[in-house]
């Protein structure tokens, strides 16, 4: 499985009903988009403060990473950019493979 998981800034403008809008669209793409297994996300919530200013995070998770490599050009995921992308100051995108077998 892959892990494919971001931190994003929103534009300080940005209202808290914008933001639910852009996670509903990354929810929506879960069985659209095949091998796309599940989108969880949520705001920062920790005492650490680590965040760098980060207020919200996802995770999703792709059966294999060739479907992750679908995804990202995928006409789905190109129509929820455009949603989520003018949203944002800042942006992290990370991956990674999870064995299971382990």
């Amino acid at each position: 499985m892959t892990r494919h998981f971001g931190v994003f800034k929103f534009n300080p403008d940005v209202s808290n009903t914008k933001i639910a809008e852009c996670f509903t669209a990354l929810e929506g793409m879960v069985g659209k988009i095949p091998g796309l297994l599940t989108c969880e996300h949520g705001p920062y919530k920790s005492a650490e403060g680590l965040n760098e200013d980060f207020t919200h995070g996802f995770i999703m998770t792709f059966d294999t990473p060739e479907s992750r490599d679908a995804y990202l050009p995928h006409p789905i995921h190109e129509q929820v950019k455009d949603i989520v992308v003018p949203c944002l100051e800042r942006v992290v995108v990370f991956d990674f493979d999870v064995d299971l077998d382990v």
